[in-house]
Formats: C-alpha cells, sequence, structure tokens
C-alpha cells in the first residue's frame, strides 16, 4: 500500500472510549502496535515525507470533551463532543501514514484570572455567576468590580490599578467586535483531571507518535490571569491600560503551521478557540499571500459550538451561529471545509 492510502482501524481503538472520562491509553502496548503496523504495512518515518501534513488539535481535553466537565461542549445535538472525539481519533488511525506531525493545544488556566468569576465581586461583595458577559460600563459603574483579594495577589492590593486594566481590557475587547469579556465556570485548571487529553485522542496521537517516529507535540495557552487567550497563536489583548504589553504572540507555532504543505484543523470549541485561531491564522496567511489559506482544511465534523442548557429542554446560550459564520468566511477566503471521512486523496489541492 502506499502512504495515500487509508488504513485499516487498529483492533485496540474502540470509538465508545471517547465517552470515558477513566479510559487511558497503554503507551507501551501502543508501542508495540506501532511496531506491528509499521511492519505489517510498509509505514514510514515522517521525516521522510514528501507533502508534509500538520494535524493542529485545538483544546481536545476532558473538560471540554466529556460531560463530567466544567465546560462540556456538547452543540446541538448534546452529545456534541464525544462524537467530535471519536470521529477524530478515527481520522488520525486512518490516515497515520500521511499526518506528519500533530501537535495537541492545551487551554491552561489558574483559580483566578479575569474570565473566572473568583476574579470578580458584586456591590455586595459576592461573585457573580458563571455565562454571563462583563461589560466596559458594568465595570465603570461599579456593578461589577475585582475582588480584594485578587488584587492583593496580582497588584499588591492596587484594586484601583486592577480596576483600571479591567475597564481597558472590557473596552478593548469592545472595540475589537470579536467578543465581549464571558464569564465561563472554572475548567482546564493546572493539576487537574480536566486539563489532560481525553483519552481516545491521547491514544490516536501517542500511536501516530510511535508508528511514524515523531514527537507529540503540545503548546500551552490560557495561563495569563490578565487576559483570555481563546487562539492558540495570541491571546485576545495585548497591553494594559498604560500600553506596556501584557503579552505576546506565538509567532514560533504560527511560522511552524504556515511551513506545513497542508494543514488540517480541528478540536473544541467551534465557536471560540477553533474560530479563533483559524480567525488568527488567516489573518497572518493574508498579510503574507492571501493564496496560502488554501493549504488549510478544517475537520467540520470533528468540532462542535458552545451552549448552555436552560434546564428545560432548551438552550440559555448557544453559539452556533457564530461558528457558522466564521466558517462562511473561512470558506471565503479559500478554507477548505472538510469531513473526517472524506478520503484525503479527495480532498481539493
Amino acid at each position: 500500500m502506499t502512504a495515500s492510502d487509508p488504513l485499516p482501524l487498529p483492533a485496540f481503538f474502540d470509538p465508545a472510549n471517547a465517552a470515558s472520562w477513566t479510559y487511558r491509553p497503554d503507551a507501551a502496548r501502543l508501542s508495540d502496535a506501532a511496531s506491528e503496523l509499521r511492519r505489517a504495512h510498509g509505514i514510514r518515518p515522517s521525516g521522510e515525507d514528501a507533502e508534509t501534513l500538520h494535524l493542529l488539535l485545538i483544546d481536545v481535553q476532558k473538560d471540554f470533551c466529556l460531560p463530567e466537565g466544567s465546560l462540556f461542549v456538547a452543540g446541538r445535538t448534546g452529545d456534541g463532543a464525544i462524537a467530535d472525539s471519536a470521529r477524530l481519533a478515527a481520522f488520525v488511525h486512518r490516515n497515520l501514514a500521511r499526518i506528519t506531525s500533530i501537535t495537541a493545544t492545551l487551554d491552561t488556566h489558574v483559580a483566578h484570572q479575569i474570565f473566572f468569576p473568583s476574579f470578580w465581586v458584586d456591590r455586595d461583595g459576592q461573585p457573580p455567576s458563571a455565562h454571563r458577559e462583563v461589560t466596559s460600563d458594568d465595570v465603570e459603574q461599579g456593578r461589577l468590580r475585582p475582588s480584594a483579594a485578587v488584587a492583593a495577589w496580582l497588584t499588591g492590593g492596587d484594586v484601583e490599578r486592577l480596576a483600571r486594566h479591567a475597564l481597558h481590557y472590557c473596552r478593548s475587547l469592545e472595540r475589537a467586535g470579536k467578543y465581549r469579556l464571558y464569564l465561563w465556570p472554572p475548567h482546564c485548571l493546572v493539576g487537574g483531571d480536566g486539563h489532560t487529553l481525553v483519552g481516545v485522542v491521547q491514544e490516536a496521537r501517542l500511536f501516530h507518535a510511535y508508528a511514524r517516529g515523531t514527537q507529540s507535540w503540545t503548546e500551552l495557552k490560557g495561563g495569563n490571569p490578565l487576559t483570555e487567550n481563546y487562539s492558540v497563536l495570541r491571546p485576545e489583548v495585548l497591553d494594559g491600560p498604560d500600553g506596556a504589553p501584557i503579552a505576546t504572540r506565538n509567532d514560533a507555532l504560527l511560522r511552524t503551521l504556515i511551513a506545513a504543505d497542508r494543514l488540517v484543523v480541528a478540536g473544541q470549541a467551534s465557536s471560540h478557540c477553533v474560530k479563533s485561531s483559524v480567525d488568527d491564522l488567516l489573518d497572518e496567511i493574508v498579510s503574507v499571500d492571501p493564496s496560502l489559506a488554501r493549504k488549510v482544511y478544517v475537520l467540520v465534523d470533528c468540532m462542535s459550538a458552545v451552549t448552555v442548557p436552560d434546564g428545560q429542554g432548551g438552550l440559555a446560550v448557544d453559539f452556533t451561529p457564530q461558528a457558522d459564520a466564521a466558517q462562511a468566511r473561512w470558506a471565503e477566503a479559500g478554507v477548505h471545509l472538510v469531513r473526517s471521512t472524506d478520503p484525503v486523496n479527495d480532498w481539493p489541492r
């Protein structure tokens, strides 16, 4: 067989594991299975690929991908990220011989960050609820203000300084027009189970690394307490109210992604971290050569939008329209919207 032919799914792969919080792949077993695969199918090292295909996995972590997680991306189907993970893992297994490298991003947070309720208090000194926006007017009018306890940690107790940053931050987001500040429930906290990759995808990326003789790369994002970091390529706000930088762009990763002959993107959530990452990637591409957008492929059946149930069978929040609008923009720019079950040989060049 050739590298362009899809491989059979390995015997150890069980798509039902996409729904398991406790599933953990056996690395030693995967290494042995990879050796057998190389012998049986003549799998070559990825370093010998004549055409490079880089797979970028956005935040395929337990807190997003499983109902036990604190921010499960259910989509409108209710099982969105579970089904996405199963399809994504199967895509890696079938196309292992032609995927050159895989990079997995990890949303990475600590207890107090500007997009968590614990950062804020209301006029009664109580933290606000999650799943609400914070506007510049909320901060300016004093309806919400940074917690004194958080200010003690971040600014040596200077609450007014932190409030100036919060107002500048909300105004910056509103001027940019991409997002308003949204308070999320605590998720992907460093050291917690929810921060780790969902087991079925971790299994696929490790199997790829062993079979192709390459590393399985990770990129951490989101640890800055003063800014959101939906995109793996840059935080939402780069400077503070005095103009001093508070964060930097990930130019090294950008260069790596653009260097690939084909870049394939999948993960969670289509309405936020995937959306922002692809938007930022396209902004950079257009500034260099708009035709480079044609080397980008998005697996639209391996991502879902954030939704929040209303407890009565409906949705209190539904970001699906924002995800759909983003994909329409990408397609107009030249990005290929494909499905994981489409043969890669049939993808547009």
